[in-house]
C-alpha cells in the first residue's frame, strides 16, 4: 500500500509533497541560479554555436532534444538538451536499461552502476563526445532561468523511471532538480542507483547556500580536469 502522503494525479502525474525551504535560502538560491545561468550562457555562447553546427552537420534532425522530466513535487516540465542520438533511436532500449537497474533485488547490488548504456548504437559520433564532456546539458541553463531547474539539486528523472521507484526514493522529488548535485559531484558513474539516491537525499536534508556553492565549484573542477562525474 502506498504511503498516505503520496497520490496519483492523472493530469499532472505523480504528486509528491515538497520539502519546506527557508525564505532567505530560497531567495539566495534563486538569485544564484539566475546570475549563474545568465553568466553561464554568456560565457559558453560561442560553444553553443559550435555545438549546434556540429550536431546539425553530423546527422539529420533538430539541434535540440526535448524530453519530459519530473521536477519538484512531481511536476512535469520539458528539459532541453543538445540532440545526441539518431532520429530513428528506439527509446525502449533505454527504458529496459532503466528497468534493469531499478528492478527489485538488482538496483541495490554493489556491481550495478547507474550510468548511460555502454556503446549505445543510438548515439551519433558527435553525440558521444557531447555526452562524455557533458556539453549536451548546456541548454539546461535555459531551464534554470525558467525556474524549472536549479544549478544544484537532484537530476530530474524521466517519468517511466519514477514509476519504478521505491517510496523512499520519491523524496528526490521534494526539491527543485538541478544541473548538478552531490551524486554528480562525488560519485557519478561509480555508484549504484540506491547509493546515488542516498547522496541526493543527503542533499535534501543538508541543503544550504554554502553547500550549493561547494557543489558548483566541485563540478567545475571535475570538468576542468576532465573527470567523469
Amino acid at each position: 500500500m502506498p504511503p498516505a502522503d503520496l497520490t496519483r494525479r492523472p493530469a499532472d502525474g505523480l504528486l509528491v509533497p515538497v520539502a519546506p525551504t527557508a525564505t532567505g535560502y530560497r531567495l539566495a538560491k534563486r538569485t544564484l541560479d539566475v546570475l549563474g545561468a545568465s553568466v553561464g550562457l554568456a560565457v559558453v555562447s560561442p560553444v553553443l554555436g559550435a555545438v549546434a553546427i556540429s550536431v546539425k552537420l553530423d546527422s539529420p534532425g533538430p539541434v535540440l532534444f526535448r524530453q519530459i522530466r519530473l521536477g519538484r513535487g512531481g511536476r512535469p516540465f520539458t528539459v532541453l538538451k543538445f540532440r545526441t542520438m539518431h532520429l530513428s533511436a528506439d527509446e525502449r532500449r533505454h527504458q529496459e536499461h532503466i528497468r534493469d537497474l531499478l528492478r527489485t533485488g538488482e538496483a541495490a547490488t554493489e556491481d550495478t552502476t547507474w550510468a548511460p548504456i555502454a556503446a549505445d548504437p543510438r548515439v551519433t559520433r558527435v553525440g558521444g563526445f557531447l555526452r562524455r564532456s557533458h556539453l549536451d546539458e548546456l541548454p539546461q541553463f535555459v531551464n534554470v532561468l525558467r525556474g524549472d531547474m536549479s544549478l544544484v539539486g537532484p537530476r530530474p528523472p524521466i517519468p517511466y523511471e519514477v514509476e519504478l521507484y521505491e517510496p523512499w526514493q520519491l523524496r528526490r522529488l521534494t526539491v527543485v532538480p538541478g544541473l548538478t548535485g552531490l551524486w554528480q559531484a562525488y560519485g557519478w558513474g561509480r555508484l549504484t542507483f540506491a547509493e546515488g539516491v542516498k547522496l541526493d537525499l543527503e542533499y535534501v536534508e543538508r541543503r544550504s547556500f554554502g553547500l550549493d556553492v561547494r557543489i558548483i565549484l566541485r563540478t567545475l573542477w571535475q570538468i576542468l580536469v576532465g573527470r567523469q562525474f
